[in-house]
């Protein structure tokens, strides 16, 4: 038979997935399983994730089958020539077929947690060079929504603060759509930018910085809170434009988890019940984010060795505007066409980290976390 495609223990992994998968199946056939809704929705994901890996592996055994069965006539000195040909005029296209549904199953183990997310909260915030810093927080802003709209995810403000003279000191974003954290996953971390600003009067070029993050955004069933015995809520008068309304009714809401002590204010809506909701939002997916990050730490430890954290204060793009030069730090990647980047076009540089990132990933394949 034709040498396998995978490891032993690789193999041995799948065909426990593949198990696995019958027996979620099975309990989705289950008719107390079938009846409630709730569990049916998290069954059916969980199938999802598990489709993504284990449907290209059993094409790839049937047709890793039919190499080993032509193989074998091959072989088999009784066969009539003409069928041996035939099975010999056939190899090249199996074993190509093979190399590519074993390339799918890889991919799809290091990778589909990240395709299973199609909603992320992310949050860019100015960082050092006072109004300069807004600035460049209003242009990745500006980048980032024209690369969405380039893909068709769909973008909305949660919240923002506007800078003196421009651009955003803050500025929170919900974006939806399939991929989405494949995408935009690799964007979070300092982000410093090297120009001359508009009111520099002697042409001297400026550092200022920005820091984004890209958190998945969770759904109801990733994580649960009490928000009466584990969240305190505070309201108080909101500020800034908004007629009448303003500093008469109690709008804005700031929300403190007790335990992380994680806080988020909200102060955009004129309705304190939707300040009330976007908050919410955004702190499920802050406290879910911690969460995942205390009990994935060796994992992200290798992550970070391969692409980097991802955390806010480590540096990974400097964006160059005199010499036109984007470089990412973590793959080293210097591009020079930095006024096309800053109108979204960045694809080139998420592919980069994508086949990068996959690449280490395949080398260090572990299965602890791949249930």
């Amino acid at each position: 038979m034709s040498d396998s495609f995978f490891e032993k223990q690789l193999e041995q992994k799948l065909e426990e997935l593949s198990r696995q998968q019958d027996d979620l199946l099975a309990q989705m056939n289950d008719a107390s399983v079938a009846s409630n809704p709730a569990k049916m929705i998290e069954l059916s994901k969980k199938l999802a994730q598990f489709r993504r890996v284990v449907d290209p592996y059993r094409q790839y055994k049937a047709k890793a089958a039919e190499l080993a069965g032509n193989e074998e006539i091959m072989r088999d000195k009784t066969q009539d020539p003409e069928l041996q040909a035939l099975a010999k005029a056939e190899l090249g296209d199996l074993k190509a077929r093979c190399a590519e549904l074993a390339g799918q199953v890889k991919e799809a183990l290091v990778t589909g947690g990240e395709a299973a997310i199609t909603s992320v909260i992310m949050e860019i915030r100015a960082g050092t060079g006072g109004n300069e810093a807004a600035l460049f927080a209003g242009d990745l802003y500006t980048m980032y929504l024209r690369y969405c709209e380039q893909h068709r995810f769909k973008v909305e403000v949660l919240s923002s603060s506007a800078g003196e003279v421009g651009g955003f000191k803050e500025i929170v974003l919900n974006i939806k759509g399939n991929g989405v954290f494949e995408c935009l996953g690799y964007e979070g971390g300092g982000h410093r930018v090297q120009r001359v600003p508009e009111t520099e009067s002697q042409g001297r070029i400026h550092t200022s910085a920005a820091t984004v993050a890209v958190l998945p955004e969770p759904e109801e069933i990733d994580i649960k809170i009490d928000w009466d015995k584990e969240v305190e809520e505070f309201t108080m008068r909101s500020s800034g434009p908004g007629g009448q309304n303003v500093n008469k009714v109690e709008s804005a809401v700031r929300l403190v988890h007790l335990e992380t002590k994680i806080s988020v204010s909200m102060r955009d809506e004129k309705s304190q019940h939707k300040n009330r909701a976007k908050a919410r939002r955004i702190l499920t997916t802050r406290l879910y984010d911690h969460h995942m990050s205390a009990q994935m730490s060796e994992r992200a430890s290798t992550r970070k060795a391969m692409i980097g954290s991802g955390d806010r204060s480590q540096r990974i793009r400097t964006y160059n505007f005199p010499q036109n030069r984007c470089t990412d730090h973590r793959i080293g990647l210097t591009l020079h066409n930095l006024d096309k980047i800053m109108m979204g076009d960045i694809g080139e540089l998420i592919d980069a980290l994508k086949r990068h990132d996959r690449s280490e990933r395949l080398k260090n394949l572990s299965f602890e976390d791949k249930n």
